[in-house]
């Protein structure tokens, strides 16, 4: 690590038991100061406004508030916070709604101690912290051809309206519900309704399904690797 200030940091990861070890690794390592530790998005999201760390390592898959919309909310709200994803997952449905959402840093959880130190090194300095395997598959996604991407339907895909097609397709590009009401011109309650339609009819779960519901149908773009 640089020679620069201690790194405090917050933890996110409902798994007690990953958390905790997240959390000891974190204390060995150069630079370092676990500030705090969160079960979940929204205590994360909370944690972020109480205490100001410099990076939140967040994992994905968490009850109550995912990873992807605490980042969002984290990024929007307090953009002197890094985020750095620690997560099991590598998958597109994961990876690219995590740096649109405003990610920085994007590792597994088979990182070792160097691995996360550098990621949170790099990110402090302005670079994005991604590790070797990520990288790869961000340069194997600007290989494929335009051909690849699905085409926008000429229907909506399982009975969407017009208007849950444009909430979507907002959800998609990074909007929070107050943005996507201010979008369209109409009340939080009723982006709210619009999202819960939707997800019910096409059998989502979060908005990180979302997203990637939206690019599989052709509604919206992913995001260039210059978002991360």
């Amino acid at each position: 690590m640089t020679a620069r200030t201690t790194a405090r940091v917050v933890v996110a990861d409902d798994q007690t038991v990953v958390r905790e070890g997240i959390v000891m690794l974190l204390g060995l390592l150069p630079g370092i100061e676990v500030v705090g530790s969160a079960a979940d998005g929204d205590e994360a999201v909370r944690m972020v406004a109480e205490l100001g760390p410099d990076v939140v390592l967040m994992d994905l898959r968490m009850p109550r508030c995912d990873g992807v919309e605490a980042t969002r909310r984290i990024r929007t709200d307090h953009p002197g916070t890094q985020v750095v994803v620690l997560t099991t997952y590598a998958d597109d449905d994961s990876l690219f709604p995590a740096l649109q959402a405003g990610a920085r840093g994007y590792l597994t959880k088979d990182a070792d101690g160097d691995e996360i130190v550098r990621a949170i090194d790099d990110v402090l300095s302005g670079e994005a912290g991604l590790s070797p395997k990520i990288q790869r598959r961000l340069l194997e996604r600007i290989a494929e051809p335009a051909s690849s991407r699905p085409s926008p339907p000429d229907e909506p895909p399982d009975g969407l309206t017009a208007r849950e097609v444009d909430v979507l397709r907002l959800v998609a590009g990074g909007q929070t519900n107050p943005e996507i009401a201010r979008t369209l011109h109409v009340s939080t309650a009723t982006v709210k309704t619009h999202i819960n339609n939707l997800f019910a009819k096409a059998g989502l779960r979060d908005r990180a399904q979302a997203i990637h519901y939206a690019y599989r149908h052709g509604l919206a773009d992913p995001p260039s690797t210059s978002a991360t």
